[in-house]
């Protein structure tokens, strides 16, 4: 079974300076992170605050679910 993400709720992490995210294969829920430096080259121009990674991580959800689907 594919991994799948029916649940849109995310956080920012200070401790790792990520994004916390879950995914959901089957019978198991999975926990991802994308991490600051990442969502900042994807979303140039994004600030360090828990609302512009938040946000970066909203305009690129698609892109970061694809690349977690593959891991």
């Amino acid at each position: 079974m594919t991994i799948q993400f029916p649940n849109e709720s995310r956080y920012y992490d200070a401790a790792l300076h990520a994004v916390r995210f879950p995914g959901h294969d089957g019978a198991m829920d999975a926990p991802f992170f994308v991490d600051e430096d990442a969502l900042k080259q994807i979303q140039p121009g994004t600030g360090s605050d828990e609302a512009g990674l938040l946000d970066a991580f909203d305009l690129s959800r698609e892109k970061i679910h694809t690349a977690a689907a593959r891991v």
